[in-house]
């Protein structure tokens, strides 16, 4: 039994109750797995005592010395001969013998490998915990340098290391950066670091790395652990570097790297918290610089502005911001300005940058600017107001000659609320009925017939009275407002000429003639809004006339010739307004589908008595006569005018002499007369009920 008992992978033993009892019996077990031999436990009552682990001594002792039953299973440790640390479970039973002394019969067997497995399994948890709490942290938003502190500490105590440090490589450094450390010595003098690599959006940015004072105790899962601190700090800092990206391109202009709109709205809205501060916003456009994109192409307008930025930063003081607004606007901040000559003064250095060429890929170009200064007042610290008071001033500088600067005055700022105020009403005109259509008679200088008549758009304002078209459609253009008030009257006029058609079914339709705004050709949906007005009506295409003045062709020459041609194909004609005094009228004729010209009414006006004009009048009538191009005369509004017209053949004409602009309704009467004969007489009535009113469309 001794001999089967030996060979056990166990200790077996007989124990007195105690820590100091005496060891009756242990198997020789406790050699292969304490270093001890049987002899050396029974001889030495206080071995078992001295050879608990001193950290579970307290724990083992107290349960010896406090048992009363039979003990329940225990792990603790042990130490070997050899001084490492051995793992028991130690199954005991209080056994009384013959004369009734309670001792332990127990078996220990050797668990370290397991408990070693399970330390290292806690151990992978505890890292994979750390881990995923540092990523977590990272996702919401922490920063890096707490990142790495933290980092630092998680591995620290899970690895048990003395020391740590977040090292940054630097091309410029011989030695590498300390971002974040952990211990007194920073690596210094340590043994047995583990790394890892922090890698960067354009390579290695730096590593992390822990040591220990003691001996090497690093496993390869300890080094993927730092690894996987180290991608989530890797991550971090491309993360943050993308924001930053992300964040610079939202607040700057691509193109010249100066603030935008929004950064400069941001300062400018910090500098006009600041009570008692003196602030000027200085706003500046190219003057004419659509003229470069269109001659030498976008790509030289992009050059220009990006050859005007850094000069326009030179003429600066230290600590002005300068933003690019969009397009060829740039803006100023001037903080510590006392006065207007101060701010004058920067100004005028701005505007003396322009007077050296730039150079351009396509060869040297000059250029001019427009300025407009505003400064902020103790009663309007609103930012949007200051910039809107200097884009009123600099449209001043604009309009006395281009190539200078303007402040912005009273006088400026009643007409910008006065503007405001319009814009403010022109927005409720639609919907409360006040805006009209005149229409004007075009008719045959043969028979006087009416041919078409072109839509005139009239605003009855209920406090202002009849407002100009001149005074409310610029403002329309501007604002937007254009876009639903021309749909309305492209709608209101071809369901008009329906009705003219319905009540004379058996005679020629009508024409209508709507004059189409810059805004409107440059619209994508503008052959939708045809198409949806001649289904909506059920008009012929034909008798649809779209007027464009040749200005608009000059703006956005490439986009609107493909716009007209798309609508073209609808079967509606085109009409090109005050032809004569663009630069390249022949050129559309013969490249754009135009099916008509009107002359231009400073031509008809001299016509009889400047002999310039009426050849040049003449040779407009003879080149549209050779393209098969209908003629329109507008502003005849003498005899004289209309006799030179008839001699030049001119066909149609539209003009005070022939119709003021009309209500639908005394259209419809001139109409009715036509048809039942001579209208003379109803003519001359209309004309005289009424009031004469300028001739002026969209």
């Amino acid at each position: 039994m001794r001999t089967l008992l030996d060979r056990l992978p166990a200790i077996l033993y007989v124990a007195d109750v105690g820590v100091g009892g005496r060891w009756h019996y242990i198997s020789s077990g406790a050699t292969d797995i304490l270093g001890f031999t049987p002899a050396e436990w029974t001889d030495d009552p206080g071995l078992w005592a001295r050879q608990v682990h001193p950290d579970d001594r307290e724990r083992v002792f107290g349960r010896e010395d406090e048992l009363v039953e039979p003990s329940v299973p225990d792990e603790y440790r042990f130490l070997h001969r050899d001084g490492r640390t051995v793992w028991v479970r130690d199954e005991a039973a209080l056994v009384s013998d013959e004369q009734g002394r309670m001792r332990w019969h127990g078996v220990m067997s050797d668990v370290t490998k397991r408990k070693l497995a399970e330390a290292e399994l806690e151990r992978r948890a505890e890292q994979q915990a750390a881990v995923a709490r540092l990523g977590k942290r990272a996702l919401e938003g922490a920063e890096v340098g707490v990142l790495m502190h933290d980092a630092l500490t998680a591995a620290a105590q899970i690895l048990g290391v003395d020391s740590g440090a977040v090292l940054e490589r630097t091309i410029d450094r011989a030695a590498p950066v300390v971002r974040a450390g952990l211990g007194t010595h920073l690596l210094t003098g340590l043994q047995g670091a583990v790394t890892g690599e922090i890698e960067g959006r354009d390579g290695a940015w730096g590593v992390i790395s822990l040591a220990a004072a003691a001996e090497p105790r690093f496993a390869d899962a300890d080094a993927d652990f730092v690894q996987a601190l180290a991608n989530i700090l890797a991550d971090a800092l491309q993360q943050r570097a993308s924001e930053d990206d992300i964040r610079y391109q939202a607040l700057h202009d691509p193109l010249t790297g100066l603030p935008n709109r929004v950064l400069f709205m941001d300062r400018l809205g910090h500098a006009l918290s600041r009570r008692g501060a003196d602030v000027a916003v200085v706003l500046l456009d190219i003057d004419n610089f659509k003229l470069v994109n269109d001659s030498l192409g976008h790509g030289a307008g992009d050059e220009l502005l990006m050859e005007i930025a850094p000069r326009l930063q030179g003429a600066l003081r230290p600590g002005d911001t300068i933003a690019r607004l969009g397009g060829d606007e740039f803006v100023v901040l001037l903080e510590q300005i006392p006065d207007e000559s101060a701010a004058a003064r920067v100004a005028e250095r701005m505007v003396a940058v322009f007077e050296l060429p730039f150079e351009l890929s396509a060869g040297e170009h000059f250029a001019k600017a427009s300025l407009g200064i505003a400064l902020a007042s103790d009663s309007d610290r609103l930012p949007a107001n200051l910039v809107r008071d200097a884009d009123a001033a600099m449209y001043q500088a604009k309009s006395r000659g281009r190539g200078r600067f303007e402040v912005f005055d009273r006088a400026m700022r009643l007409r910008t609320v006065a503007r405001l105020s319009l814009e403010n009403d022109l927005r409720r005109a639609l919907e409360r009925g006040e805006l009209r259509i005149a229409y004007q008679p075009i008719v045959s200088l043969h028979d006087r017939s009416i041919v078409s008549v072109e839509a005139l758009l009239r605003w009855q304002h209920p406090e202002r009275g009849l407002v100009r078209p001149d005074e409310f459609i610029p403002v329309a253009e501007e604002s937007g407002l254009i876009d639903p008030i021309g749909r309305w009257v492209l709608e209101a006029a071809c369901m008009q000429a329906a009705e003219w058609h319905a009540a004379r079914p058996d005679a020629r339709p009508v024409g209508i003639s709507v004059n189409l705004s810059m805004r409107q050709l440059t619209q994508r949906d503008l052959e939708a809004t045809v198409a949806a007005a001649l289904t909506l009506t059920g008009i012929e295409p034909s008798s649809v006339c779209l007027e464009i003045t040749e200005s608009v062709l000059l703006e956005e020459p490439a986009s609107v010739s493909e716009t007209i041609r798309r609508v073209a194909r609808l079967g509606v004609r085109f009409v090109l307004d005050d032809f004569g005094t663009g630069y390249s009228s022949l050129a559309y004729l013969t490249k754009l589908p135009i099916d008509g010209l009107k002359v231009d009414r400073s031509f008809v006006d001299a016509l009889g008595s400047d002999q310039r004009s009426t050849a040049i009048t003449t040779a407009i009538v003879r080149m549209a006569q050779a393209l098969s191009v209908d003629v329109i005369a507008e502003g005849v509004e003498t005899e004289r005018q209309l006799v030179a017209l008839k001699e030049l053949q001119c066909e149609l004409a539209q003009g005070f002499l022939l119709h003021h602009p009309l209500p639908a309704q005394a259209i419809s009467e001139l109409l009715a007369a036509a048809a039942g004969g001579p209208a003379d007489d109803a003519r001359a009535q209309l004309r005289a009920s009424v009031a004469a009113t300028p001739a002026a469309g969209l």
